[in-house]
């Protein structure tokens, strides 16, 4: 009976994590984030709380509040820890405490509004607040954990994967 006790808190933990970092009403803008043509990042860091790691060539190093994100990252998030990042069309993604993640597909075309999205949850939580993609084309965003892939079909989501 312990260990069910002690998901279900670390479960709740999760979901508090994540209602404080959406909260804002800064993370349901749905304005395209607006990046400069140089620089080639698909997502922004728009808040930081505890222990949040950015591994990029495999270096793992504290991010920070307006780091650029790229399909190659992969993001690391401590215990007691969240991270929100928007990505270029808009969508925001909160990452939980004691999570992993990736960026395994993103295109985006700010001209026609098309592209398409692919978030790889490796462990813990997330909540997903869909952008322009997946207002056109829904069927182009998904998130892919160790167990299931996840398609969408509405606009604000939340996911939690556990180790198989």
């Amino acid at each position: 009976m312990k260990p069910l006790a002690s998901k279900i808190a670390r479960h709740c933990q999760h979901l508090l994590m994540l209602a404080l970092l959406s909260s804002s009403p800064a993370w349901t803008q749905e304005a395209a984030v607006q990046i400069t043509p140089s620089d080639d990042r698909q997502g922004t860091f728009k808040s930081i709380k505890g222990e949040v790691n950015l591994v990029r060539a495999e270096i793992p190093r504290p991010a920070a509040s307006g780091d650029g994100f790229l399909t190659t990252d992969k993001l690391l998030v401590g215990p007691k820890s969240a991270a929100a990042l928007t990505l270029q069309d808009g969508t925001v993604i909160a990452v939980g405490p004691d999570s992993a993640l990736a960026l395994e597909k993103f295109s985006y075309d700010a001209t026609t509004q098309e592209g398409s999205i692919a978030v790889r949850l490796l462990r813990g939580s997330l909540r997903m607040v869909t952008g322009l993609i997946a207002k056109l084309k829904p069927e182009n965003v998904s998130v892919l954990t160790p167990t299931a892939v996840i398609g969408v079909r509405g606009t604000d989501f939340i996911v939690e994967a556990t180790a198989p």
